[in-house]
């Protein structure tokens, strides 16, 4: 891998030969500064960073989101910035300028402000640091914002430029990766997850504004909440397009993924969900994150879960849907551990196991008519599977209701993906008209790939299914549910083997090219995540469910890759799958029993079936007798089984 030297001195090529003239104006900043050789609070010294001294410094009361700046008086396009760290007896000033951020505004609230260069090594106390500045825009604002809990601590700031408003034909980005910028009003933090904060966002990507919009942002999650990186939700004042994602919508989702030290554990799971063929995987971009000109690390952008096009695409529902076909749909619906913390009257319990369910649309639950339907709704699947209610002799079938394939993709993707909370929130959703409750999409991977210390090493359990082990979590009454469908309905085992052969023999659902998928995932990276890291330094710490540190990123991104193989090996044998021809034979049922006559190959009841032969070339569909066969072993499957046979 490139040091992160070497790729951020590709990404500062300066604009011009020289610098321009070196700037002066009115110096503005955090209010309350601190004088440590007194221990007392000052006001008014931001001066103190631009008097040429460098035994004087500006330094801050407050930790965190405290800056130095100038009022230019009139927009500059900046080409070259000059700093100096606060000498301090301990030494602690040249590293408190690590991660600085240094930006440019033209609205005196800085909502509008973008970075203009970060400070990604160590400062020299007693000496200027000067590097170029690789942005076409002009500022009447410019400013130093130092790392959180850094108090600001800079003697010296300079900024050189020329006169001129400029264009925003290329703007500063903080790696490779698109920089997603949040100012909020009054620079205020955000603080829980029922309170937006009036904000303005800007995303940079390829060097140019991507999106630059009002709206708001809140925190997000529920676990993740109590890390110190925090999770958080943002939300356009109107739909935006954003990066390539296929879906305009308002909200979007900026995951924290603090446990997961690859950066990567959702989006290699969104992945195995696409080859999985499940109906919506959720879009998921890498990217960095600015709050109030605080770096806070490497981050996922990444669809909201909701009811849209590009999402989860089904009827929206209205108020006045609670009659006729209108009631029916669409639904969209969490089988959700923490549905009691949700507000009354969007969530519900089932009549039998007593499921928790969130329901996330229609909005807040819903009318009392259409929460009552999707209720009856899921509680009636859940009797009929909870009573075997299996087609068995005309009987009623709970498949005629339920679709059982989307059920056993979500299972196959969690259980490859090692994801020991599978069922505890596990999202459906029902469209108008449709009788069928679909189940997707996946979602929350950080614990996966062995990252959780309940269940690692998932290896040593490899002889049932990962959501059956006794360290796994679910929502009251989930396990009972799945086993209905995975276990007790013996026509499952058809339909795991089906769709993971399918997976595995068409998808490209293989190890070789999921570590593929993740190296090139890991040079994308590279460069934030050194940076992540030196905002977070914990590579050798266990963190949340870590169960082990392995010290490095590379380290880290190689236990995922040694993992796969292991899961492969492990799920090929639970599902019957002989990856060597690329076939599966699941044990043979009663009513299969394919006969022999020469080189054909006859089920005398009239079954339906299929033969393929050991490269996994289908050779024959339909019923009665083959077609004269060459010799050689054949797969012989219909909807209750398959068998093995040798002409």
């Amino acid at each position: 891998m490139k040091t992160l030297f070497t790729v951020l001195s590709v990404i500062a090529l300066p604009l011009c030969a020289a610098a321009g003239d070196k700037l002066a104006g009115t110096p503005i900043g955090t209010a309350e500064g601190y004088n440590y050789e007194n221990n007392r609070i000052e006001r008014n010294i931001q001066g103190r960073a631009f008097d040429g001294d460098l035994d004087t410094y500006f330094a801050t009361n407050q930790r965190s989101y405290t800056w130095v700046g100038l009022d230019l008086g009139e927009p500059f396009v900046i080409d070259k910035v000059g700093w100096a760290p606060r000498t301090d007896p301990d030494g602690y000033g040249e590293r408190r300028v690590q991660l600085g951020v240094i930006q440019g505004a033209n609205s005196p609230d800085w909502l509008d402000a973008v970075p203009i260069y970060m400070i990604t090594e160590k400062g020299t106390a007693g000496l200027m640091s000067y590097d170029d500045v690789d942005c076409s825009m002009g500022f009447r604002y410019v400013r130093y914002v130092s790392t959180s809990d850094a108090r600001c601590n800079i003697a010296e700031l300079e900024f050189y430029g020329t006169p001129g408003e400029g264009d925003d034909s290329h703007l500063f980005q903080l790696t490779n990766l698109p920089t997603v910028v949040i100012n909020t009003v009054d620079s205020q933090e955000p603080y829980d997850k029922e309170h937006d904060i009036t904000s303005n966002i800007i995303i940079i990507a390829d060097n140019k504004a991507n999106v630059d919009k009002p709206g708001s942002v809140r925190e997000r999650g529920n676990g993740s909440r109590q890390f110190p990186k925090k999770p958080w939700r943002i939300k356009f004042d109107k739909k935006q397009n954003v990066l390539d994602a296929p879906a305009k919508a308002k909200k979007w989702t900026l995951i924290n993924n603090y446990g997961d030290k690859t950066l990567m554990r959702n989006l290699v799971a969104f992945e195995i969900a696409r080859r999985a063929d499940m109906p919506f995987v959720a879009w998921s971009r890498p990217v960095d994150v600015i709050l109030n000109g605080e770096f806070k690390g490497c981050y996922q952008l990444t669809d909201q879960i909701e009811v849209n096009p590009g999402r989860v695409e089904i009827t929206e529902m209205e108020p006045e849907d609670i009659e006729g076909d209108a009631l029916t749909g669409g639904y969209f619906i969490e089988i959700d551990a923490y549905a009691d913390q949700e507000p009354e009257g969007s969530w519900f319990v089932t009549n039998n196991r007593q499921m928790p369910v969130t329901v996330k649309s229609p909005d807040d639950g819903g009318t009392p008519e259409q929460l009552a339907y999707i209720r009856d709704y899921l509680s009636n699947i859940e009797w009929l599977i909870s009573n075997r209610k299996f087609g068995k002799n005309g009987d009623e079938d709970y498949r005629d209701i339920f679709d059982v394939p989307s059920f056993v993709k979500h299972f196959i993707v969690n259980e490859l993906v090692g994801n020991t909370d599978t069922y505890w929130s596990t999202y459906m959703y029902k469209d108008r008209l449709d009788p069928m409750m679909h189940t997707g999409p996946v979602w929350d991977f950080d614990l996966g790939f062995d990252n959780d210390s309940r269940t690692y090493p998932i290896h040593k359990h490899s002889n049932e299914y990962l959501y059956r082990f006794h360290g796994s979590s679910a929502a009251n009454g989930m396990k009972d549910f799945a086993n209905g469908v995975l276990i007790n309905d013996s026509r499952t085992k058809y339909d795991i083997t089906e769709i993971w052969a399918d997976a595995r023999t068409n998808r490209d659902l293989t190890p070789d090219a999921l570590k593929e998928y993740i190296d090139r995932t890991a040079e994308l990276l590279d460069a934030s995540q050194q940076l992540n890291f030196m905002r977070w330094p914990i590579l050798n710490e266990c963190v949340h469910q870590n169960p082990r540190a392995l010290g490095s990123y590379e380290a880290e991104v190689d236990a995922v890759k040694e993992y796969l193989d292991t899961r492969f090996a492990d799920l090929d044998r639970l599902f019957d799958y002989d990856p060597e021809s690329g076939i599966s034979s699941p044990a043979i049922t009663a009513p299969l029993v394919p006969m022999v006559i020469g080189s054909t190959i006859n089920l005398t009841d009239g079954t339906t079936f299929t033969v393929y032969s050991v490269d996994g070339t289908e050779v024959f569909a339909g019923s009665g007798t083959t077609p004269a066969l060459p010799r050689g072993i054949y797969i012989v499957r219909t909807a209750l089984g398959a068998a093995k046979v040798a002409l």
